[in-house]
């Protein structure tokens, strides 16, 4: 968008590109002018009443912002943000402050450590920390039990087509640092024939037919069966 200025003998243009930049933009210019010219509303009373109306403006030109709680209040922050926080009006809400609206959030600290089997996952690991801490009993051998089921399930996803349950037990012990050690005589439930274990998103060619079992009705461009 650009804005002529006419002389006597020279046309000259404006560009937004060339104009301050928003602070705001999804309020558009306009609003900044508003805003600008609100301070020079010398009457405090009077500057407060215009101020109530370039609120409902924003309120207009923004509408997602009914989707945040309390947006009445965000449309008189985003007012003081526009204005560079110098405006001196009775809002119906305390002035923000710049070093709050400006701060950055806290950074989220990064597991950094290495995960020892990356077919299990992390989660395995803090599992077996848990367990570990568990007194020596059928509870504990229960959620060994259970945890064992599951980095069945695991393995056989990411590496063969079949496992020993003796694998699955010294991965346990290998994994917690000798801490959980697995009881003699603990058995696993059996497999089912019709079990199907497929990493996941690699179900290309599958139709969803019970079980996950392989579309025998796919056919090759030579129009054979695969």
């Amino acid at each position: 968008m650009c804005v002529m200025e006419a002389s006597e003998n020279t046309i000259k243009l404006y560009y937004n590109t060339e104009a301050e930049k928003l602070q705001m933009p999804e309020y558009g210019r306009n609003v900044l002018k508003m805003v600008e010219q609100l301070k020079d509303i010398p009457d405090r009373d009077k500057r407060t009443e215009q101020a109530y109306a370039v609120v409902k403006v924003m309120e207009t030109l923004n509408p997602l912002v009914h989707q945040q709680e309390n947006y009445t209040q965000k449309l008189w922050d985003h007012l003081f943000i526009i204005a560079g926080y110098d405006l001196d009006v009775d809002a119906p809400f305390p002035k923000p402050q710049p070093d709050v609206i400006n701060s950055r959030p806290d950074p989220i600290p990064l597991n950094t450590k290495p995960i020892r089997a990356r077919h299990y996952g992390r989660n395995i690991e803090s599992i077996l920390d848990l367990i570990a801490l568990e007194p020596e009993g059928e509870t504990k051998t229960a959620m060994i039990r259970s945890l064992a089921i599951y980095m069945r399930q695991q393995y056989l996803i990411w590496n063969k087509d079949t496992v020993a349950d003796t694998t699955i037990f010294q991965d346990i012990e290998r994994l917690s640092g000798g801490r959980v050690k697995v009881p003699e005589g603990i058995e696993l439930t059996k497999i089912s024939a019709e079990a199907s274990f497929s990493r996941p998103g690699l179900n290309l060619g599958f139709s969803g037919n019970k079980g996950g079992k392989f579309n025998r009705n796919f056919r090759g461009k030579n129009g054979k069966k695969k």
